[in-house]
């Protein structure tokens, strides 16, 4: 009777070979690595709640009560939504902070990121001299907003400031001038819009520089095939550049909206927020600071402009993660 015979176990090359591969997820660090790694991410973690999210969290409860800032919780008179009711009904300054909010926002928007569009296409040419009209376009983005608004102020001052002087140089001349003794800065009715020209010097260049990294990663056979069908260079940018860095589109108008609600330090080193220059912004701080007895209602107002952001960013970070799930 024949029987079968088993054949012997695979050994050495043969061994290796029918041996399953291990996962790759079962590769583990090194307790040294896995140390630093824990680090890495722990306290930037706990700087971001500490810093950011009990602050937030801290606001929101405040908005619903009144507290002089001294003594603990039980101090605080909690008068449930009458702060909010009293910003939006008997505080004079809220809507026209509302409305120059807006003015900002629709500002920066059309005036200093188109020039940032334009100076960033004109660069990407790599013209003679980009680097240094990079740097120099790029220079008042380092710099604060207090800070701009005092150099600012060289060209506003009413009686010593440059405008102003070559209007009185273009009258002595005989030539058509403005008003030779204008508050740029104190007039009402002209102080937002002269603030708005110092912000957008800054603005510029911020957004000049975003859209310059999207133009160099922008693949250069799409110029050539636009080129090849005979597209203008107008046309290859509006119909075929523009759209590719829709990223960058969309991170440009959550910076101009942020901007827009967190202008502060301009207008608060000009006249405090007063006098034609009142901003969300600053009102929290009148409030705030200005007044210790007022940390419910200021509190009711860093609410009101936490969630009008709030919703440009989740808007943006909807878009973000319904492109990453088509992909």
């Amino acid at each position: 009777m024949a029987t079968a015979i088993e054949d012997p176990p695979a050994t050495g090359e043969g061994q290796k070979a029918t041996r399953a591969p291990r996962p790759r997820g079962e590769k583990k660090l090194p307790p040294r690595d896995r140390l630093v790694v824990i680090t890495m991410v722990t306290i930037p973690l706990l700087l971001v709640l500490g810093l950011v999210w009990l602050p937030a969290l801290g606001s929101v409860v405040l908005s619903f009560g009144k507290w002089n800032g001294f003594g603990g919780i039980e101090t605080i008179e909690w008068v449930g939504t009458q702060n909010y009711e009293d910003v939006t009904t008997i505080y004079p300054p809220f809507w026209p902070a509302v409305r120059h909010n807006l003015i900002w926002l629709g500002f920066l928007f059309v005036f200093p990121t188109i020039l940032g569009i334009l100076l960033a296409v004109l660069l990407d040419r790599e013209m003679r001299g980009s680097r240094f009209y990079q740097t120099a376009f790029y220079m008042p983005v380092v710099l604060s907003l207090a800070l701009i608004g005092f150099i600012w102020q060289l060209f506003y001052s009413r009686d010593q400031g440059l405008i102003n002087d070559v209007s009185a140089g273009l009258a002595a001349r005989g030539l058509p001038a403005w008003p030779t003794e204008v508050d740029w800065y104190g007039d009402p009715d002209i102080n937002l819009w002269a603030v708005l020209v110092a912000t957008s010097w800054r603005h510029a260049g911020y957004v000049m520089l975003l859209y310059l990294a999207g133009l160099k990663g922008v693949d250069a056979t799409l110029r050539e095939a636009a080129a090849v069908d005979g597209a203008s260079e107008v046309k290859t940018f509006f119909h075929v550049i523009f759209p590719v860095m829709r990223p960058i589109n969309m991170i440009v108008l959550v910076i101009v909206v942020i901007e827009s609600l967190r202008a502060f330090d301009l207008v608060w080193v000009i006249n405090k927020g007063r006098n034609g220059l009142e901003l969300i912004a600053a009102l929290v701080s009148q409030n705030v600071i200005g007044e210790a007895t007022r940390y419910g209602f200021g509190s009711a107002l860093a609410v009101i402009m936490m969630l009008i952001s709030s919703v440009f960013i989740v808007i943006y970070l909807r878009i973000v993660f319904r492109e990453e799930r088509q992909r």
